[in-house]
């Protein structure tokens, strides 16, 4: 598999966010398993994107995604997900984690932004009071509808 600039480990993350603050550069942060991408998916990134400079994407590792979805996901390793992502113009950097949150990670990282997508409430999203603490902002983008892994991998197995 042909290295990626933009699948980074948890440490040089934190290296880069340390160098783009000293810059001023505001760091956005979401998260999630991206099992199959869809167009959804694609919004909350791009909104997320607009927020500030960097936008920095936790990947749930594959024994994470079972552990929360079941034996049967993901349907894509982590590693073919984490190359998607990157794929994308507005994905800056890619960091998979093996929790079953990423509350390490945002600690870690201190971004400005934290986002997820209108399934969440601010209230209950991992890691909101926590960035809210240092001055970041949660923002909450709504759903596209219709639009969901789950329902998409429903409708594969009904054909």
């Amino acid at each position: 598999m042909p290295k990626n600039e933009k699948i980074i480990t948890r440490e040089q993350a934190c290296r880069i966010v340390s160098q783009l603050k000293k810059e001023g550069r505001k760091i956005v942060f979401t998260n999630g398993c991206f099992d199959i991408l869809h167009v959804g998916h694609l919004e909350l990134l791009e909104n997320a994107r607009k927020l500030g400079d960097i936008l920095i994407v936790g990947l749930n590792s594959d024994d994470s995604v079972q552990r929360l979805k079941g034996t049967q996901r993901p349907i894509n390793t982590q590693l073919d997900r984490a190359r998607v992502l990157a794929a994308l113009a507005v994905v800056d950097y890619v960091i998979i984690f093996d929790e079953d949150t990423p509350l390490e990670l945002i600690q870690a990282l201190q971004p400005d932004f934290l986002v997820k997508g209108g399934d969440y409430s601010p209230d209950t999203i991992v890691g909101s009071a926590f960035v809210k603490s240092y001055g970041g902002q949660v923002v909450v983008f709504p759903l596209v509808h219709g639009k969901s892994t789950s329902e998409l991998i429903k409708t594969i197995f009904q054909l």
